[in-house]
């Protein structure tokens, strides 16, 4: 017996269910539930009571556990089951977001009583933006009136940072968008986020998730358009929205159409044809030559790769500009164009440090290009240039201006000795 040796406990193949002695009690959110209704049937209307007894409560109460329980409490009255019904068989109260009135001061108080509670305990936040994507899906469970309020909440919270508009993806759910239910529900949102704060809250908060773009989402397939988007909320009374989101729209069509440009640059399709590509497009788009110009200039310095020593890349750049001068000329007909191309070309010169000093001889090719006129570039040299490298390019610019200015004197005194 003595010579059997006691045999070690190996870890291998060892399965223990309920192996941690400190376990809590099965998951059951009755008691919780129990004791949230009676405070809020306690409480009552006066939200500032509901602030402070939900305080209170978090030091008894297990909110980490029970969270989804406490929201939906909060928000509905009862713990909600799928599709957004209140269970039966557990207790509810009559004093939540749901029975609330339908006014925004309310729901800027009701926003309180949120920020407070997730403020105090910092753990609640990621439960309470999941417990807002839910709601969002259950939209159909809930009367016209429920859907509003959550709306106007949901904008408040959006508004002061509360939640993240990645929540917002809810709304693009099919049956949703398919019933004219998130369409709707974005209205009330975004006029209770934009009271709050303003458009420019709401393209930066989407901008930052990805989602400027994606606005359209909110309507079916074949409702997808910028006019019935544009229809749909300047009628609701969002013009911000909708001239937010053609602008989006814009800058989405002016990347496609400098991409495409560029495409056509590396296949070597003729001048004639990228001009009639480009005109048509600005029909189209209703884009100003002003803009296109930008495109245009953006699209010819992309279609190639510069070469790194500053000597070289000048004489490369001048031979591009040589090829493509006809395309910047068809795009320029006008004063502000022509002024538009120069301050882009002084932009990128100044930001692509290998051009700096190729930029006199750039605007000069231009000029014997009749791309930029003299008027344009001394009321760029006297008053409208930006500052981005000003000393170095007006140094440069120096000569060239000054023969312009004595090219311009001597044909004036011509004139006067003609007439």
């Amino acid at each position: 017996m003595n010579n059997q040796k006691q045999q070690k406990p190996t870890l291998t193949g060892q399965r223990f269910k309920t192996r941690k002695r400190d376990e809590k009690e099965r998951f059951d959110p009755t008691q919780f539930q129990e004791s949230i209704v009676q405070g809020l049937n306690q409480t009552g209307t006066d939200l500032e009571a509901v602030a402070k007894f939900l305080d209170a409560s978090g030091a008894k109460l297990d909110y980490r556990r029970y969270a989804e329980t406490l929201f939906d409490i909060l928000v509905a009255g009862g713990m909600l089951a799928p599709g957004g019904t209140l269970s039966d068989d557990m207790t509810r109260t009559e004093y939540c977001l749901f029975t609330a009135s339908e006014d925004l001061e309310t729901m800027q108080a009701y926003a309180q009583v949120f920020n407070k509670l997730i403020r105090r305990y910092k753990y609640l936040e990621k439960g309470f933006e999941e417990e807002i994507k839910k709601l969002l899906l259950f939209l159909k469970g809930f009367t016209e009136s429920e859907r509003n309020k959550l709306a106007m909440l949901t904008g408040i919270l959006l508004a002061n940072g509360n939640i993240s508009a990645s929540i917002l993806n809810s709304l693009f759910n099919e049956n949703l968008v398919k019933e004219g239910v998130s369409a709707a529900f974005a209205v009330k949102l975004f006029k209770s986020w934009i009271h709050e704060k303003d458009i420019n809250s709401v393209s930066a908060s989407l901008r930052k998730v990805g989602m400027d773009n994606r606005l359209m989402e909110l309507f079916p397939a074949n409702k997808r358009s910028c006019e019935h988007f544009s229809k749909y909320f300047t009628d609701a009374g969002l013009k911000e929205l909708s001239d937010f989101a053609r602008n989006q729209q814009s800058i989405g069509a002016r990347k496609e159409l400098q991409k495409e440009l560029q495409e056509q640059m590396s296949r070597g399709e003729t001048l004639k044809d990228m001009i009639a590509y480009v005109r048509e497009e600005m029909k189209k788009t209703s884009i100003s030559e002003q803009t296109m110009i930008g495109i245009v200039w953006t699209s010819v310095m992309s279609s190639v790769e510069w070469n790194k020593k500053e000597e070289l890349v000048t004489e490369q750049a001048i031979k591009l500009l040589k090829q493509y001068s006809p395309l910047l000329k068809a795009f320029t007909s006008q004063g502000l164009s022509e002024l538009t191309l120069l301050l882009k070309i002084q932009e990128y010169c100044y930001d692509n440090i290998h051009f700096m000093k190729a930029f006199q001889k750039i605007v000069v090719l231009l000029y014997k290009a009749d791309v930029l006129s003299e008027e344009v570039i001394l009321k760029w040299y006297t008053e409208s240039h930006v500052a981005k490298g000003k000393s170095v390019f007006l140094e440069q610019m120096k000569k060239f201006v000054e023969w312009l200015k004595n090219a311009e004197e001597e044909s004036e005194s011509e004139e006067e000795e003609g007439d």
